[in-house]
């Protein structure tokens, strides 16, 4: 069992201690989440309040697993186990991944719920894409082993996890958090400070804002929108972000190559983006033009094509380059 001298601000990070999950909520996140955690090992109890949660959840985990599988091998080392009580869920777990719906005051009043029934050493690590942690852990008796821990969809295959603690989040909590993620084989970051949205979303949000604003202005299509960038920046995107992209367009000379020659371009660019206002009239040609897109394809399809395309990509991506003449 890990140190249960947290109330101390004193807990030895140990997260190879780690042994039993608590998921709690077991929408796409959730169920994304336990597949990965039984698949490196961990025992799941997962807990939701719908009605029909345990058999999605076990379904979901059935059909999520055989993509985490090494050799031809069942990934599936851990146990799962449901529990409709939030308490029994909680109450003998090392580590707690909350992914319930996302507002702020039923988030408040669940935080506050887990925190009195886990065990004082043991981390809750919240999922939530835009909400800050200051603004959930305040109801809970002891906020300093709230963090931030949250996922990109699906979790089970996308490396990163954006970590960020609240102001009265204590550093041993985010460190133990990292620790356990990176045994997941999880890519961390960290925020300084705390941001509506995160990193990753916020980044995520700007590229669709302009994509919906060239919807709506009738430049193109929506299906050649997305093919714009699959089939060009998303592809360097998967290797390197945007500073590291721009310091290669700079040439030999870099980011300051970059700033010298294409500044005023890209200030010109900033200034032109778009600002759409998502009312009820843009959000249905949005769902319009999609759905156009899609061409009849559900939705369950096009998830199934999203992660086999994934497996190959991190396949391809982990492969070291090959040198000229070898082999």
């Amino acid at each position: 069992m890990p140190n249960t001298n947290a109330e101390k601000g004193d807990l030895a990070v140990n997260a190879d201690e780690i042994r039993h999950i608590a998921v709690v909520g077991t929408g796409t996140i959730g169920i994304s989440w336990a597949a990965l955690f039984l698949a490196n090992g961990f025992d799941v109890t997962a807990t939701d309040v719908r009605p029909e949660a345990e058999a999605a959840l076990r379904s979901g985990v059935d059909q999520t697993l055989p993509s985490l599988d090494r050799g031809g091998k069942t990934s599936r080392k851990g146990v799962l186990r449901f529990s409709a009580s939030l308490e029994d869920c909680c109450r003998d777990a090392d580590f707690v991944q909350e992914n319930a719906i996302e507002r702020e005051p039923e988030k408040v009043v669940l935080l506050s719920q887990i925190d009195a029934v886990a065990r004082p050493d043991v981390v809750i690590a919240s999922s939530t894409s835009a909400i800050s942690i200051t603004a959930i852990q305040k109801a809970c008796t002891r906020p300093q082993r709230v963090v931030l821990g949250h996922p990109f969809n699906p979790p089970h295959l996308i490396p990163l996890v954006e970590l960020a603690g609240g102001e009265q989040t204590e550093a041993w909590a985010i460190d133990l958090a990292e620790r356990l993620y990176r045994r997941l084989g999880k890519a961390t970051i960290r925020l300084n400070k705390e941001i509506y949205g995160h990193v990753a979303n916020r980044l995520q949000a700007a590229i669709f804002r302009e994509a919906i604003h060239l919807l709506e202005s009738g430049v193109a299509s929506a299906e050649d929108i997305d093919r714009a960038v699959t089939e060009g920046p998303g592809l360097r995107w998967a290797l390197m972000g945007p500073f590291l992209t721009y310091h290669l367009a700079g040439g030999r000379n870099g980011i300051r190559g970059f700033m010298q020659q294409f500044a005023p371009l890209q200030q010109r660019l900033w200034a032109e983006l778009g600002g759409p206002i998502l009312d009820p009239a843009l959000q249905a040609l949005v769902v319009e033009a999609v759905d156009k897109a899609v061409a009849g394809r559900n939705v369950a399809e096009i998830a199934a094509d999203r992660d086999r395309r994934l497996q190959a990509l991190l396949i391809a991506r982990s492969t070291p380059a090959q040198t000229e003449g070898a082999g």
